[in-house]
């Protein structure tokens, strides 16, 4: 019963950050060294969207295409299959953590890169509505302590983390 209450008055917490934070504009990180980002990256977890519904072994691939833009290769493994959706990212500003990502033409997103680990091992992706909100990591895991860590720094920018489902990371499919 007490554990109850306390996971109960943690996550009562975490929403009262996150109301009072998305009063405030979003923060990117400094500065993102974008030869660094490129590779793939897993999803650790992430608010739920249309798109990857029903979607595990989730992954986006980024390589650096001639004109400067990037090129998005999203995986996943959906009833079975596998799923590939590749697209364009395009930086928007001199940090390079603010992108804007284009899957459909002519409907862009904003991509900004909120929290990354010094080693780049890790990252945290959101949109500055806080509607969606991804935890990426270079490997299909991610140790809980750190986990949580972000997932704190991610309530204290606004996100309601109470939205946040894990992805199961059975295989790696980025090479495929």
């Amino acid at each position: 019963m007490k554990k109850e209450i306390l996971a109960t008055s943690v996550v009562l917490g975490l929403a009262a950050l996150a109301l009072q934070a998305r009063c405030k504009p979003l923060e990117t990180v400094k500065y993102v060294e974008l030869k660094k980002y490129l590779g793939t990256w897993f999803e650790i977890a992430a608010f739920p969207q249309v798109f990857e519904k029903d979607c595990s072994c989730t992954s986006a691939t980024y390589g650096l295409a001639e004109d400067g833009s990037l090129i998005v290769k999203n995986r996943c493994i959906k009833d079975g299959n596998l799923k590939v959706k590749e697209g364009r990212a395009f930086v928007t500003d001199h940090t390079n953590a603010k992108l804007n990502v284009e899957f459909f033409w002519p409907f862009r997103s904003k991509y900004w890169i909120i929290d990354l680990a010094k080693d780049y091992s890790y990252a945290v992706v959101g949109h500055p509505d806080r509607n969606h909100l991804w935890i990426l990591s270079r490997r299909p895991t991610l140790d809980e302590q750190t986990y949580n860590e972000l997932v704190v720094r991610a309530a204290d920018k606004g996100f309601d983390v109470r939205n946040l489902v894990k992805t199961e990371q059975i295989a790696d499919v980025s090479g495929i």
